[in-house]
């Protein structure tokens, strides 16, 4: 397959938070998995880790799932660990992908030692439990999933044993 470029929207509350450009790694027709460099301005310190210029994210997105998963390296190629997204199953037409965020996280370290589960208040701020309840109790299920497979070493990129 031939490498394609796909602009990556993530949708937040109805509007679009960010889009960049990425390149097509595979596409399975479920599972599709880009890869582009830090897409924000500036450097992004969460305290555990820092996303800056010149990182690189492996990014991998499912049409049948409510989560998306972003293996993240530096610009040197050393792993920093996941960043991981709850979101509604991705939307990929053609020369987008879209996915909207629904506030819940995880980030898994490099090592795959820690696992924190991150914005669970935002999650409940975000009313999504009133407006959608079917949404929010697939959003809470597929937290667990991801912690569940972080824990267990079965992220993208973890069961290869590449750390």
């Amino acid at each position: 397959m031939s490498a394609r470029s796909v602009d990556v929207r993530l949708v937040k509350a109805g509007r679009t938070k960010i889009r960049y450009p990425a390149e097509v790694v595979a596409d399975d027709g479920t599972h599709l998995t880009v890869r582009a460099p830090w897409a924000a301005d500036g450097v992004r310190d969460f305290g555990f880790v820092r996303f800056e210029p010149g990182d690189v994210f492996v990014e991998h997105y499912w049409r049948d799932r409510w989560y998306a998963v972003k293996e993240v390296r530096s610009a040197d190629t050393t792993l920093k660990g996941w960043y991981c997204d709850i979101t509604r199953p991705a939307v990929v037409g053609e020369g987008e992908v879209v996915v909207e965020d629904l506030d819940l996280d995880v980030w898994v370290s490099a090592d795959g030692t820690r696992v924190v589960r991150l914005d669970e208040d935002e999650f409940e701020a975000s009313g999504l439990a009133d407006r959608d309840p079917q949404a929010a109790t697939a959003a809470r299920a597929a937290l667990d999933v991801l912690e569940g497979l972080a824990r267990e070493g079965r992220l993208p990129g973890q069961e290869t044993g590449l750390r």
